[in-house]
């Protein structure tokens, strides 16, 4: 499949959409391209820096449960 038909299915698509799922398909992507322009690999020894990090900061407490995030993410949608 090439990209103008490509582009042309994708619009089909895009026009039966709510300005809500549009707005939520736009962020899903725009983060998409940003993650990927941001792609820079990090070497082993950072990953292990960065993981020692997060193990500490979880021996003192500073994490959220599972509980807490599902309250958390009950307003992600609304923009709280």
């Amino acid at each position: 499949m090439g990209a103008q038909s490509l582009d042309k299915d994708f619009l089909q698509y895009w026009m039966r959409l709510s300005v809500v799922e549009k707005q939520s398909l736009f962020q899903v992507a725009k983060h998409y391209v940003e993650l990927k322009d941001d792609a820079t690999p990090i070497s082993i020894e950072q990953y292990n820096i960065e993981i020692d990090e997060a193990m500490k900061r979880m021996d003192t407490g500073e994490f959220y449960t599972h509980d807490q995030v599902k309250e958390m993410s009950k307003g992600w949608l609304n923009g709280k």
